[in-house]
């Protein structure tokens, strides 16, 4: 892949009831995919940019689920590894009331916890604008953890630029093993996303403004705070930057940080200032936020204006 952004991690297979209520309540569920790399890289991709996403899945349907859905969406899934000795991991999302989502992972020693470093394949990451990460990948596993410390050295000696999203997963590893491995990411990533609560498990603390140039001075280049329906404060080329949230009617956050990632970062890869990459990436978590599902409402290029141009509910 020439330029683009390039991901990699475990995108599960996603179980979603039809309706509001309880799980053991479903008659029926839907089938779906999820996970945060692959949503990313999703994300770019309807953005109108190149993106790659490889990782582990399972020989089976559910792996090839994955697959068929990641590259119907136009990104580039060629060196995946297909993982015969264990099945793809599953996760359950339900709303057992309105507004209030409840997700179930069953991913232990799944693929995503046998990625290893030799899954990184250099021609992929090679030409690359970005290699994205998150903080999920390295909580998986030992093996884990060192694929993605490879990537991060491979990417360096390639000239490519890292991004990292904390992505802190407290059901996966607890802070204390956490800490300080994503310090370790954090001093060597270009981009860095992360919440104010994970901002404080980096041992950061103050106001978002404040984190965000603390956390700059651990190393990277630009440092965006999430705050959800507060928006984003950053620190970006030694200057202070913020957006506001757009007003929406939330349906389902998940993934709404994802879709900001992918904002944000398609704008830098086109060569977009600060002003217009934080506006895409809000406009993009809105729009993720409206509608049900991971990754299904990220916006395509020419959707980004509907949020802020609607003066009706039908287009004509």
């Amino acid at each position: 892949m020439t330029g683009g952004l390039v991901t990699f991690g475990e995108t599960m297979a996603l179980f979603t009831p039809p309706t509001v209520g309880r799980l053991r309540h479903a008659g029926s569920l839907m089938l779906g995919i999820g996970g945060a790399e692959s949503n990313v890289a999703i994300g770019v991709a309807r953005l109108g940019l190149p993106a790659a996403w490889f990782g582990r899945v399972g020989a089976d349907e559910l792996g090839e689920t994955v697959l068929t859905r990641i590259r119907g969406e136009g990104v580039d899934v060629d060196a995946a590894v297909r993982d015969s000795e264990v099945p793809t991991s599953l996760m359950i999302k339900e709303r057992p009331q309105p507004g209030i989502a409840r997700v179930t992972y069953y991913r232990q020693d799944g693929p995503g916890a046998r990625l290893r470093p030799s899954d990184v394949d250099e021609s992929v990451l090679r030409g690359a604008q970005i290699l994205h990460l998150t903080g999920i990948t390295p909580a998986l596993s030992d093996s884990a953890c060192e694929t993605v410390r490879a990537s991060v050295e491979l990417a360096r000696t390639l000239g490519v630029l890292v991004s990292l999203d904390v992505n802190y997963r407290a059901a996966l590893w607890p802070a204390e093993r956490a800490t300080p491995v994503l310090r370790e990411l954090v001093r060597h990533c270009d981009v860095l996303f992360a919440g104010d609560d994970e901002a404080e498990l980096l041992g950061v603390t103050g106001a978002p403004e404040v984190q965000a140039r603390r956390l700059a001075g651990l190393g990277p280049r630009e440092v965006v705070i999430k705050l959800g329906a507060r928006g984003a404060v950053g620190w970006v080329d030694g200057a202070p930057v913020a957006v506001d949230a757009l007003p929406v009617e939330a349906i389902d956050a998940v993934g709404a940080g994802d879709a900001f990632v992918a904002g944000y970062l398609a704008e830098l890869m086109s060569g977009e200032p600060v002003t217009e990459r934080l506006a895409t990436a809000a406009a993009c978590g809105a729009c993720a936020v409206s509608v049900p599902g991971d990754w299904e409402g990220f916006p395509h290029r020419d959707e980004l204006s509907l949020l802020t141009s609607r003066h009706g509910t039908v287009i004509r």
